[in-house]
């Protein structure tokens, strides 16, 4: 099958959209498929990926130049399947890995916990043209009668589709999110990893510390105040074991960086970017995700590849793929402040970490999240789409 998938930025270093688009075309070709990228901007790193608009200066391309680009590449290209992370109606396929633009409008909004700032937040965001034309753009599609299949990543996303756009459930598959599985850590790397934090810490191995791993760029969206006040909670309870939280990314809002430093004693340490999530995964012993909006995140799919049991909340569609108070914890609210506190002070116990390690093992969850899933999956998808059009 000759499948074409369009993405805006062809550049793995983008972020985990990017990465999971380059991982999709990699499991997708290697069940006998012909997939070509087709991209605004990004690096053209092999004949099968085509960049349409590396010419134009400004950093992000305009919906419509990018459009027009994509509707003559296809005129003088022939697909079986036009796949598309962007709100295209021509595409057979919409697949959105940031969920809906309406979703993501009000989630963030809700961020903010301040009710002035998210009612602010909402009735503003009509002035933010280029969101406004994709999310015109993904309404359209979704309500057309001929419109494309929405591959949901998750069954929140599909609600959302639902909800915002009253889209039929007969338009929407559910395709759960997926990540590669077999990355390999560097045990070096780890140890060295390993050993930094502690020494940041002050502590010793024979002090047996429990260290949660929080991963994300935007604090504000993904929690991380939310987790800091919970953090101080657990920190002034008496447990058997002391929790510590370790920060991979960053964030010019300096709030989070200045509430840790409130908290005594200090338990919250900020590593920065980090090239290789795996390795910290592997450093640590728990995910921990308070996200106000994840469509489905990779972070948490990855850790819980890892072994890593999980702590997130009901705003992430990545819950699907695990059982709560299995696999780990999922809270109702980033804003529950006591149930995050709980869910950490949960995991200070070594037998709640094994048992849940364990579980996941048992269940064999790696199954289920991984990539080569969600290619087959999308194959099915794709035969069925085909099926309809009748040509196959």
């Amino acid at each position: 099958m000759k499948i074409a998938i369009i993405t805006e930025r062809a550049d793995i270093k983008l972020g985990g959209a990017e990465r999971s688009v380059l991982e999709l075309r990699a499991a997708l070709s290697a069940i006998g498929h012909h997939v070509d990228i087709i991209a605004a901007k990004g690096l053209a790193t092999g004949k099968n990926i085509h960049i349409l608009c590396q010419g134009n200066t400004a950093k992000r391309t305009n919906y419509f130049t990018f459009e027009k680009a994509i509707r003559e590449f296809l005129q003088q290209n022939k697909f079986d399947i036009v796949h598309s992370v962007l709100p295209f109606e021509f595409a057979d396929v919409y697949q959105p890995r940031g969920g809906s633009y309406a979703e993501t409008i009000v989630r963030n909004a809700a961020s903010y916990q301040n009710k002035i700032i998210e009612t602010y937040k909402k009735v503003f965001s009509v002035f933010n043209s280029r969101r406004t034309t994709f999310l015109q753009a993904e309404r359209k599609l979704s309500q057309a009668i001929n419109g494309p299949v929405i591959a949901a990543l998750s069954k929140y996303v599909a609600d959302q589709f639902k909800e915002h756009y009253g889209t039929d459930s007969e338009q929407i598959s559910i395709i759960p999110n997926g990540v590669k599985i077999k990355k390999d850590t560097d045990a070096s790397q780890v140890d060295k990893l390993r050993t930094e934090i502690l020494a940041k810490f002050n502590l010793r191995e024979a002090d047996n510390p429990v260290l949660f791993l929080f991963a994300a760029n935007n604090f504000r969206l993904k929690g991380l105040p939310s987790l800091i006040q919970a953090m101080q909670i657990v920190s002034n309870q008496q447990s058997k074991r002391r929790a510590y939280l370790i920060v991979a990314g960053s964030d010019k809002n300096k709030k989070c960086y200045n509430m840790a430093k409130a908290i005594e004693p200090q338990n919250i340490l900020f590593l920065g970017t980090l090239s290789h999530i795996q390795n910290a995964l592997a450093a640590t012993d728990i995910a921990v995700l308070p996200t106000f909006y994840d469509p489905s995140s990779r972070f948490i799919l990855e850790a819980l590849a890892a072994g890593k049991p999980v702590i997130t909340t009901k705003y992430n569609g990545a819950c699907d793929l695990f059982v709560n108070n299995r696999h780990g914890k999922i809270i109702d609210c980033p804003e529950d402040i006591s149930s995050l506190a709980e869910a950490i002070a949960f995991f200070t116990n070594t037998k709640n970490i094994h048992k849940t390690s364990q579980a996941i093992v048992e269940d064999n969850l790696q199954e289920e999240i991984s990539i080569n899933r969600v290619a087959k999956q999308l194959t099915e998808l794709y035969v069925k789409i085909l099926t309809k059009k009748g040509t196959n």
